[in-house]
């Protein structure tokens, strides 16, 4: 098993018992990119060197700062700093470094997904943290709640969710990190101009049974980085001096520009046109209609007549 990113206690009231927590995500994607000088090919490298260095040779190469001489600086005021040296980060008196202690349980529903940030495995310390591990997240299965706590790592204190991880499959449970209130942006200054609108009851009945039509449970094995697939395909390319795929041009949308409802009726069909819409007109056999000629003018009659009567 890999090394825990964090151990400590989780505290109910008087209920404390040890946990692990591991990093549930990793990243998958076999595309790095690094800087390359286009003349030589040869790699660019970042060097950490003083400011002034750059301000006063910026065509000059500066020495570079050594590892152990950089500390972190927080800035008071403009351009003036205090260093803090590491051990005195770790010193810092912070009670969720070491225990995240459950303040409240809220419903599932309570919390947005916009709330949450990243997922951890939450497993027992050991054996004997086992019973009092179960016994909580039993509870919590139950009762369809989440518990709601702080934990400090990453240089700062984060609001945690713990919540039982799937099924009794299996019996772990896993903390989301959460992002503040004041993190999120607020949704009126994106959402207000939206205008309130009158949903069709036709419209609305077609759209809810597209969605049936597509529903289905997740798998997450469905979905492949189709990013980093056209990246190795050019890649591909480039070493095998073949012609570099490119993106196709979509054609630009011919015919009449259909409304709402023809499109949710046609995507409820599968793409295809109501019956009525698809089929040629067929010429009725039997009796047809025939256009009634122009009705002559009075001076025409008349010299009709005449012509007539000399003959």
């Amino acid at each position: 098993m890999a090394r825990p990113y964090w151990s400590g206690q989780i505290q109910i009231s008087l209920v404390q018992f040890g946990v692990k927590l591991f990093v549930a995500t990793e990243a998958k994607s076999d595309i790095h990119f690094h800087q390359i000088d286009r003349k030589s090919g040869e790699r660019v490298r970042h060097q950490k060197v003083l400011a002034s260095a750059v301000d006063e040779a910026p065509d000059e190469a500066a020495d570079p700062v050594e590892k152990n001489q950089i500390v972190k600086g927080y800035e008071y005021s403009k351009g003036r700093y205090v260093t803090i040296e590491p051990e005195e980060l770790e010193e810092l008196r912070v009670p969720s470094k070491h225990t995240m202690e459950v303040t409240q349980f809220v419903d599932e529903a309570d919390i947005s997904p916009e709330f949450f940030e990243k997922p951890y495995f939450v497993v027992p310390e050991n054996e004997a943290q086992g019973e009092a591990f179960a016994t909580v997240r039993k509870a919590l299965i139950d009762t369809k709640k989440v518990a709601l706590s702080k934990i400090a790592f990453g240089g700062r204190e984060h609001v945690v969710a713990i919540v039982p991880a799937g099924t009794d499959a299996h019996g772990g449970m896993m903390a989301y990190t959460m992002r503040y209130a004041a993190e999120l942006r607020d949704p009126a200054d994106y959402f207000g101009e939206i205008k309130k609108r009158t949903v069709d009851a036709d419209s609305l009945a077609l759209a809810k049974e597209l969605i049936k039509r597509k529903a289905g449970h997740f798998d997450p094995s469905k979905f492949v980085d189709g990013y980093e697939v056209a990246v190795k395909e050019l890649v591909d390319a480039k070493l095998k001096h073949v012609p570099l795929p490119k993106e196709e041009k979509r054609a630009a949308g011919k015919g009449k520009v259909i409304n709402l409802m023809d499109a949710l009726r046609k995507s409820v069909n599968g793409g295809k046109a109501d019956e009525d819409e698809e089929k040629p007109a067929v010429k009725k056999r039997g009796l047809s209609l025939v256009k009634p000629a122009a009705k002559k003018s009075a001076r025409h009659e008349v010299k009709t007549a005449k012509r007539r009567k000399s003959a």
